[in-house]
């Protein structure tokens, strides 16, 4: 990964930061408000200031940056500033009063209240980290030489369930990201109208607190074959990683051989024999059902309970 994520923590640092990014914008010829009229390409692109600019679909280039302070002077000057509309409004985290220079203040209380939004703010869901590997075409030569495979056709097989390295059907869960990775004779124009095909279908559902995103690499190098492998020598092929709450179906299954086996104790003697404790069984068992719990929970609409959650204060 190429992307470099900046964090910028205190007086100083947000200050240095807000300057930083002043000067990032100025060497890319990107605006204060996020557009950079040089670029004429939407989404992507081999560009250099996509290390540390994340690109909307409508153009915009928004720092990936988190700015965080325990009290909200420093930080709101950014809110307010020339640069005001660079900037993601969750990137900027504020708390309501400082640590006065008191380190002890700083690390064990307010300071330790704010951490847990800050990581939400670098990585969502810290455990829901487990990709669904799609790949197309997966084709033998003979069927490829009957065969088009277009963008659109290898795109529309990267959702196709017989295209997976695990099997789960993610039809049956919510896409939180997608990483599409495009080898060969692609070119941005046909990617984007088959992402956009690819949004309108039903049976393609991602959860409604994250943005539908696709993230697009290109490649221009043909993919290589193995002399005398199974697959075809192909224009271009797509591999595709994506985070799915269907992957907990995977868990699940894996769950219910383990219950099997360890009801009986099988094989159980040969681990604790090694040195292990009957009990670190139970506790990975209970660790793995509750990720299978974890990517239930981020699956579900989450306007319902953000609504609950506001009646409580």
């Amino acid at each position: 990964q190429r992307e470099c994520i900046s964090i910028h923590v205190g007086q100083a640092g947000v200050q240095i930061g807000n300057a930083c990014w002043e000067l990032y914008c100025l060497e890319h010829g990107i605006q204060p408000d996020g557009q950079m009229p040089s670029d004429k390409t939407i989404g992507g692109g081999d560009d250099s200031f996509n290390t540390f600019f994340s690109e909307t679909g409508a153009g915009k280039h928004v720092p990936r940056a988190v700015f965080v302070d325990l009290e909200p002077t420093v930080v709101d000057e950014v809110r307010t500033g020339t640069y005001r509309q660079l900037f993601h409004p969750e990137q900027l985290i504020t708390g309501k009063e400082d640590a006065a220079n008191n380190y002890a203040r700083g690390h064990y209380t307010i300071g330790k209240e704010i951490v847990d939004l800050v990581l939400d703010r670098v990585l969502p869901y810290p455990r829901i980290h487990f990709p669904l590997v799609t790949y197309a075409p997966v084709i033998s030569a003979e069927k490829a030489y009957h065969e088009q495979l277009s963008v659109a056709e290898i795109t529309n097989a990267c959702f196709e369930p017989a295209n997976q390295m695990v099997k789960c059907d993610p039809r049956h869960g919510k896409y939180m990201a997608c990483c599409m990775l495009y080898r060969g004779d692609v070119v941005p124009k046909d990617v984007n109208a088959a992402i956009a095909t690819i949004k309108t279908k039903r049976t393609i559902q991602f959860v409604d607190w994250c943005p539908t995103g696709f993230k697009v690499g290109i490649n221009y190098q043909p993919p290589t074959v193995v002399p005398g492998g199974d697959l075809a020598k192909v224009q271009r092929a797509v591999c595709m990683l994506s985070n799915t709450t269907a992957i907990a179906e995977a868990w699940a299954r894996l769950d219910h051989k383990f219950d099997l086996m360890y009801a009986k104790r099988a094989f159980v003697h040969w681990y604790v024999g090694e040195g292990m404790e009957e009990g670190e069984f139970s506790e990975a068992r209970e660790d793995l059902a509750a990720l299978e719990k974890d990517y239930e929970e981020v699956g579900v609409d989450s306007v319902e309970g953000e609504t609950e959650e506001g009646d409580e204060y």
